[in-house]
């Protein structure tokens, strides 16, 4: 008696099918549809990246943007295309924040900057709810504001609050109960943030003009592919810093033809040139600046129409466009 297959031939077909696209290399099977540019800046936006301290929103690119790796400063990298001539185009993921700088035996915390906090950074800490990121995940807390009996009296003249006055109150009684949440010296603080939409596709959130940017080149960098040459995208962190990203970048994959470099347009700046730290690896970057109002405040608000507009141009600039 011969053997019969228990499956009809139809089913075989379908099981060899879906084995083979199964194996193709990063196949139909492991592809995801790209996220839509709206969610993906609020995604970002809500996701810490301190100066130093970038490595969530790191993970996260990682994951959605296929191909890519992770380079020996921390930056995201995805390489499309080979030969010349070599364009850079990156995005900055850093932002100003706060690290503890001290656990009191009283349970409050204190802080100390990381990176530059911008104009009124400071004040803007006072009376605010904050997320300590501490090794057992996110707590909660608030920065006190001063008493108002003591407040009574003082004079214009008086200097403002600054991160050195701040106590942040973790519901902690002790130092003890504090560290028992996974909070230590050095965990990363960020003002809490729930990104909002609101009127004809405005988003509001801190940073919201840099991740806006980064939603619109990760975007790009999964649909478009260079007619000739290399394009580097990258993701840079500590760019507030000492630009240890880029400079890497540049060291590593360079020398470059010409440079791209993504971020916010405050309402005092202009698009225009970044000198380079590495001249001989990379020549002056070309601003393209987002345009942002309220920028450097918890309310930077962001046109994701206008971030359509960055993602259609760098796919074509991506494509060998001008």
């Amino acid at each position: 008696m011969s053997a019969r297959s228990p499956l009809p031939p139809t089913q075989w077909m379908g099981i060899l099918v879906l084995l083979c696209v199964a194996t193709l290399p990063g196949g139909l099977a492991g592809q995801q549809p790209v996220p839509s540019l709206d969610s993906l800046a609020a995604r970002f936006a809500a996701i810490p990246a301190v100066s130093g301290y970038e490595q969530s929103l790191v993970d996260t690119l990682l994951a959605l943007l296929p191909g890519s790796a992770r380079d020996r400063a921390g930056d995201v990298v995805l390489t499309l295309g080979e030969g010349e001539p070599r364009t850079l185009i990156a995005c900055p993921l850093d932002e100003p924040g706060f690290l503890v700088g001290a656990i009191r035996a009283d349970g409050y915390l204190t802080l100390r900057r990381a990176g530059a906090a911008g104009p009124l950074g400071d004040q803007q800490l006072e009376g605010q709810r904050v997320t300590i990121t501490g090794r057992k995940g996110p707590v909660p807390g608030v920065v006190g504001v001063r008493s108002i009996h003591l407040t009574r009296g003082r004079t214009i003249t008086e200097s403002p609050f600054t991160v050195d006055e701040a106590f942040v109150d973790v519901g902690a009684s002790t130092g003890a109960e504090a560290a028992g949440l996974g909070i230590e010296l050095l965990s990363v603080v960020t003002r809490a943030r729930a990104p909002l939409r609101y009127g004809d596709s405005l988003l509001a959130t801190p940073v919201a003009g840099r991740r806006a940017a980064c939603a619109a080149l990760l975007r790009a960098g999964r649909q478009a592919h260079p007619a000739r040459g290399r394009v580097v995208i990258a993701f840079l962190v500590e760019q507030n810093l000492t630009r240890r990203g880029l400079s890497t970048i540049a060291r590593t994959l360079g020398p470059f033809t010409d440079a791209i470099l993504l971020d916010a347009q405050r309402d005092s700046t202009a698009p225009g040139r970044l000198a380079s730290l590495d001249p001989a690896n990379l020549p002056m970057l070309d601003l393209w600046g987002l345009p942002v109002r309220y920028g450097g405040t918890q309310v930077e608000t962001v046109s994701l129409t206008a971030a359509a507009r960055m993602e259609r141009a760098l796919v074509i600039r991506i494509g060998g466009g001008e």
